[in-house]
């Protein structure tokens, strides 16, 4: 059977004006796991990530401990698929309807990193409203193309792999939602209840044959759990 290792991407810049940009902290994190994979013997065919930068940064950054070992690195290929959906999007078309119900909202929203659990939970609310579908508006990518976009990313791996093949994917915490939901049936809602503990740089294992494909495990960070250091375990 072929593997497929879906990647998050390492710890963001939660709070600032360009959030698709990693921490110190989030390359370190990628550090730690391509050593972490270099020390298990796990070895790549291809190596695919979305074009967002902290998807690439974390791709480049875990890669570049392969090739400091001398091993096979295979070249980062990009796919759009793999991207994640606009989640300031999604926030700027459907939180001015909450507004009657959250008159704080716009508050929250403009400082993020000093309300971090109150955003959390509007921004669940947000997601849960995307998911819903009554609330889309013409111009908002919703939840139903997003994941098709993803299902059209996974498609184009399996049409092209071999059989035995071990392709990583660095990708994004959603992306990974999308894939749980389609390939094991879980609403979506579930999935992203699930998606909230999504861990930066954490791997997630899917197992295929032909176009069969099953999820083998979930949300590993064991590279970070090893270092007995809490800040490396985040989740944004």
């Amino acid at each position: 059977m072929g593997s497929i290792y879906l990647i998050r991407h390492g710890q963001a810049s939660f709070g600032a004006d360009d959030y698709d940009v990693l921490s110190p902290n989030g390359y370190r994190q990628a550090q730690l796991l391509g050593a972490h994979l270099v020390e298990l013997g796990v070895t790549f065919d291809r190596c695919i990530a979305g074009s967002l930068l902290r998807q690439q940064n974390t791709a480049l950054t875990a890669m570049a401990q392969f090739t400091e070992q001398g091993l096979p690195t295979p070249a980062l290929e990009t796919n759009p698929a793999f991207n994640e959906f606009d989640a300031e999007a999604v926030i700027r078309a459907l939180l001015p309807a909450m507004l009657p119900d959250e008159p704080q909202a716009l508050e929250v929203m403009r400082n993020v990193a000093h309300n971090r659990a109150e955003f959390q939970r509007l921004f669940a609310m947000i997601i849960g409203r995307w998911l819903g579908g009554q609330h889309d508006t013409p111009a908002l990518q919703s939840w139903q193309a997003f994941a098709a976009q993803v299902r059209s990313g996974l498609d184009s791996i399996l049409d092209s792999a071999g059989p035995n093949d071990r392709i990583a994917v660095f990708t994004s915490g959603g992306t990974i939602t999308a894939l749980l939901h389609l390939i094991t049936q879980i609403p979506a809602a579930q999935a992203f209840e699930l998606n909230w503990q999504i861990v930066n740089t954490s791997l997630s294992h899917l197992k295929f044959r032909g176009g069969e494909v099953s999820l083998a495990s979930f949300n590993s960070h064991a590279h970070l759990q090893l270092m007995k250091a809490p800040e490396l375990i985040t989740y944004r």
